[in-house]
């Protein structure tokens, strides 16, 4: 007999489906989400529709308006510029104390991750790319040690997400990206602090350009 569907996992089961139908863009920036339609579309009661809802706002992905409903997160150029800007900054700053808290462990699972990261740009995988990317990120914020970097960097990345998954649909993105990683690695690997936080700030601002590219195509 199958487990049981409790109401959480339920929820969380559908925060996930419409994660994915919004990175798709089938929902798009500024579309509203409307909870009796996607109830039936879910085949399932509005509740467990309302609490996914209020797990994609946690995350930035969508933004609730006073009397109007839930929408999907819209932000202008301009402010997509600016939150680039702070996260090269964040992320330098967390890069360059990685390098006094690398482990030869950390080495080994920040390895194995670039290696992920490249199979999956091999094989056109944005969707793996882009997740083994976050995760490539947390483990320097992690290394960090420095949990208010780590907070400020994460609601960063909130308020991005959409953006920057579609970034990596472009051909040679993901290629490019990795390339990245891997001489970032290198340096904190290293344990070379100041190239760390070089080559961490350009990161960002090559994903930002990357980003300013696709819009203008």
């Amino acid at each position: 007999m199958p487990p049981i569907q409790t109401s959480e996992g339920l929820s969380r089961q559908i925060a996930d489906q419409l994660r994915e139908l919004i990175y798709a863009g089938e929902f798009k920036p500024g579309d509203r989400l409307n909870e009796a339609a996607l109830a039936v579309r879910m085949g399932t009661s509005r509740g467990p529709i309302r609490e996914a809802i209020r797990i994609l706002t946690g995350t930035g992905l969508v933004t609730p308006v006073v009397n109007r409903g839930v929408f999907v997160r819209k932000i202008s150029v301009q402010e997509m510029l600016e939150i680039y800007d702070l996260r090269a900054l964040a992320f330098g700053f967390a890069a360059a104390r990685a390098c006094e808290h690398v482990t030869d462990e950390d080495r080994r699972r920040l390895e194995a991750l670039l290696e992920a990261m490249d199979r999956a740009a091999q094989s056109g995988d944005s969707g793996g790319y882009y997740e083994l990317n976050v995760r490539f990120h947390e483990e320097v914020l992690l290394l960090a040690h420095h949990e208010r970097v780590r907070q400020l960097y994460e609601g960063y990345v909130k308020e991005l997400h959409l953006y920057r998954r579609q970034n990596f649909n472009a051909p040679g993105n993901m290629r490019r990206s990795n390339v990245e990683h891997r001489r970032l690695y290198e340096a904190i690997a290293k344990g070379n602090a100041a190239k760390a936080k070089q080559f961490a700030e350009e990161h960002i601002q090559a994903g930002r350009a990357r980003l300013l590219a696709l819009a203008d195509s």
